[in-house]
């Protein structure tokens, strides 16, 4: 019997996740629990592996990731979800799945991704927003911080906002959204971009951090920008307020 491809949409609490992707150690992780679930209902052990859009971070949480898989199961495709989510922790579920053709690639198809990142401001922290909020009760100047951002968006070499060590030789992005507003006691920024960089979202969001905090000015972040040197912009925010809410095809 040939391979078929499904393709999975899926949402998942990051919390207790060492990220997406399998680790050596055996450490639990997305992939981990999803493949350990295909593999009780296929049987294919040896040959079943997914491929994610984007493999997040430990803690990072997402809405909308998407992976797909090889499978000679017979499963109907509109029976995937139900069979998949009676097999899955609670903390992850799938929302949807398509069998989709041969040469369908989650990462290297993907068009367009889109990130949030949660600020939560009030003076004291929310016991239940935790772990899905950057607890963040300083005073933050909104404008200087949009303005900064504007000089972001386009298709710039990224080199200084990715994580040192990286081997990736190309920094360049089309970096197509990054807005700052504020919903109710947050303020949340919208990262939208061809592809990023390990921890480009979170390199960015800590830039504009200190944007706000006047510690870098607009004009500053462009310099940054301009040299790529990574030690010259903002820290790397913590992981469990970003969330992967779309990707795009």
């Amino acid at each position: 019997m040939v391979f078929r491809n499904i393709k999975l949409t899926m949402a998942y609490d990051g919390t207790d996740f060492c990220g997406f992707q399998r680790q050596a150690q055996g450490e639990r992780t997305v992939q981990g629990v999803l493949e350990k679930a295909l593999f009780r209902l296929t049987g294919e052990f040896d040959t079943l592996r997914l491929t994610a859009a984007g493999r997040t971070d430990a803690r990072v949480h997402a809405l909308g990731q998407v992976a797909n898989f090889f499978t000679k199961s017979r499963i109907p495709v509109d029976r995937w979800v139900d069979a998949l989510n009676s097999n899955l922790p609670p903390d992850v579920a799938i929302l949807e799945a398509q069998e989709v053709s041969l040469d369908f690639h989650a990462r290297y198809a993907a068009k367009k991704k889109t990130y949030h990142y949660r600020i939560y401001r009030e003076t004291r922290q929310d016991v239940f927003l935790r772990n899905y909020t950057l607890y963040y009760p300083y005073k933050l100047e909104n404008k200087q911080m949009q303005e900064a951002a504007g000089i972001l968006v386009g298709e710039h070499n990224f080199q200084a906002f990715t994580a040192s060590g990286s081997s990736v030789k190309n920094h360049v992005r089309n970096l197509t959204k990054l807005e700052v507003s504020e919903v109710g006691a947050e303020v949340r920024i919208i990262v939208e971009a061809d592809g990023f960089l390990y921890k480009m979202a979170r390199n960015i969001v800590g830039t504009l951090l200190l944007v706000g905090e006047t510690k870098l000015t607009p004009a500053a972040v462009e310099e940054i920008l301009k040299c790529g040197r990574r030690e010259k912009a903002g820290p790397t925010a913590p992981p469990h307020g970003l969330f992967l809410v779309k990707v795009e095809y």
